[in-house]
């Protein structure tokens, strides 16, 4: 790219986009756009930026404050945050946030287990405190990673209120046995024809258990949450069994089948909630590559869905969905996937990306109002690079690793601009931490 050549074009760009910038001294514009939308989807660039967690946050809880949202569905995985939604909602034996926060124990665990969050669920059960049961918010995963864990969940339920449903479920669960509660071997050998799939067996077992979630569901307290709870295990089992097996026929199959399960999730909480008699209204928080719709990314050109474009379809301007961006700083990512966490510098924007034609509008920190603002969607309706950090960062092959070219009128409903950002701080960090105190390629390890 020349860029001499390219310096008057962008000038010009520069010029009209500078009026749209709005200041993020407070939330009130972007709490206005977001009205009186059923979901509001809230990005993060990174997995890794300690701005992005601290922003969402506080958009979050004005959210819940002022606005009635009453859940908060995270990327995580079900059972894990399943134990944050006791502890806010005062229930479970565990002391503190800190604690609640235990079940994260897997790669990369600083993606829950860090100081934002933290801070986050301890604020959320005291406001829970003041407030009767079926008005208390939750926190929920809406991941599908913990297929061991969620079948293992279902059968202590089972254990609890059916033995004799529970003695059925393990002879069904028995078929992944074969794989040591390896998920990944589970899928390579089932997908090369070296064990049988469990396909069969758990749909058989989730078909029960909405049976007996069906003939309970009108029935209040805490009995009915359980009853889901073990409910969505069932359903995830199902799908991460599928989710393992098609991680070897290539990104876009289990991409699609990740994100559509996440759907599935709110759907069904969407649905729960409901049952408590006050009208579901949840604050999502993933990366920007799932909750941007994808129609407007080089993912949808690649035939990958995702959150943000499915909640669109089936929610329309129920859905309100924000990203955010950064030009440089640092971030806690990996090398590679299961390796410790690491403070790494973010490397400046690429030239001819949206991360550095926001840099050289000279403003450190604003938002942008995409939706029915026609100006400003003419004004950057050219397709750009975008950056996309995940649990894993190479700077050495920023544009490979980390771009794809997107519209970003048509991905998102707000953009939440950072300059410069820092990283973020995890509960448990490696001993050789500044100031230690308190498997994919494109984009990385999203």
């Amino acid at each position: 790219m020349d860029l001499k050549l390219k310096r008057p074009a962008d000038d010009a760009l520069l010029d009209r986009l500078r009026p749209h910038q709005q200041p993020l001294d407070n939330h009130d514009g972007l709490l206005g756009l977001i009205g009186n939308a059923r979901f509001a989807l809230i990005g993060e660039a990174s997995h890794g930026t300690h701005e992005f967690y601290a922003e969402r946050a506080t958009i979050t809880r004005r959210l819940i404050l002022e606005k009635g949202f009453n859940a908060v569905a995270v990327e995580a995985d079900w059972p894990d945050a399943w134990r944050v939604n006791r502890y806010v909602r005062g229930l479970g034996d565990d002391a503190d946030a800190n604690a609640a926060l235990g079940g994260f124990l897997r790669f990369p665990t600083w993606m829950w287990r860090n100081t934002v969050v933290r801070d986050f669920v301890e604020w959320l059960r005291t406001h829970n405190s003041g407030l009767p049961p079926s008005r208390r918010v939750g926190f929920y995963g809406i991941d599908l990673y913990s297929l061991f864990t969620s079948i293992q969940a279902v059968l202590a339920y089972l254990d609890r209120v059916d033995p004799e449903g529970a003695a059925l479920a393990r002879s069904r669960y028995a078929c992944f046995d074969h794989a040591h509660e390896d998920s990944q071997a589970y899928g390579q050998a089932t997908a090369f024809g070296l064990k049988p799939g469990c396909e069969d067996e758990a749909v058989k077992q989730l078909r029960e258990m909405n049976a007996r979630a069906a003939s309970i569901a009108r029935t209040p307290g805490l009995e009915r949450d359980e009853a889901f709870f073990a409910q969505q295990n069932a359903r995830l089992v199902r799908n991460a069994e599928e989710y393992y097996r098609s991680m070897f026929r290539g990104r876009v199959s289990s991409w699609n089948l990740r994100d559509g399960h996440m759907v599935e999730t709110l759907q069904a909480l969407d649905g729960h909630l409901a049952l408590h008699g006050v009208a579901p209204r949840v604050a999502v928080w993933a990366h920007n590559s799932h909750l941007g719709d994808a129609c407007a990314t080089e993912m949808g050109e690649m035939g990958e869905w995702n959150v943000g474009q499915l909640m669109r379809d089936r929610f329309g301007d129920a859905a309100v969905l924000v990203g955010f961006s950064t030009h440089h700083g640092s971030v806690t990512a990996a090398s590679q996937w299961d390796a410790p966490a690491e403070h790494k510098r973010v490397v400046d924007g690429l030239p001819g990306s949206f991360e550095d034609l926001f840099h050289r509008t000279g403003q450190a920190r604003f938002w942008l109002q995409l939706r029915g603002n026609g100006a400003l969607g003419d004004a950057l309706q050219e397709r750009r690079l975008q950056r996309a950090i995940g649990v894993i960062y190479q700077p050495r092959t920023e544009r490979q690793s980390h771009y794809f070219h997107t519209r970003l009128p048509a991905q998102f409903d707000a953009m939440i601009h950072l300059d410069e950002t820092h990283a973020l701080q995890p509960l448990d960090p490696p001993g050789n931490w500044p100031g230690r105190e308190a498997p994919e390629t494109y984009p990385s390890g999203l």
